[in-house]
């Protein structure tokens, strides 16, 4: 079972067990003085019984809302981690990128076409 289903779990079966103990009570074969003594009893039972659901809802919310938090925590570390490593990745390849920009224009400032091209052009000037 589940920790999230654990608390409506054990607050069903307090409800259940209050509902089967009345209706036991009701069916019994007692006379009404018996009944009505343990009627009596069980419903200065049921405040504690209450008291009970109570802090258990309470336990179980507490408990879910500190998964959540650590959830959402995890979630969001992992996220930072996400988007720093990008952007690591993202300035790596522009670096490589302006080394290949820098390379392929010196490449081409010394092939010899790039030669003749300015030797014709400073023939041309002159």
């Amino acid at each position: 079972m589940s920790k999230n289903h654990s608390g409506v779990f054990i607050g069903g079966l307090v409800l259940g067990t209050a509902i089967g103990t009345l209706a036991g009570l009701l069916t019994a074969p007692r006379t009404g003085r018996e009944t009505r003594k343990l009627l009596k009893k069980s419903a200065n039972a049921l405040p504690e019984i209450a008291e009970d659901l109570s802090t258990s809802v309470q336990l179980q919310a507490d408990k879910f809302s500190h998964n959540a938090r650590s959830n959402w925590d995890d979630t969001l570390d992992r996220l930072r981690l996400a988007i720093a490593a990008g952007i690591d990745a993202s300035q790596r390849e522009s670096q490589i990128l302006t080394q290949q920009d820098i390379l392929d224009k010196q490449t081409v400032s010394s092939s010899p076409v790039a030669e003749e091209t300015n030797s014709l052009g400073h023939r041309m000037d002159r």
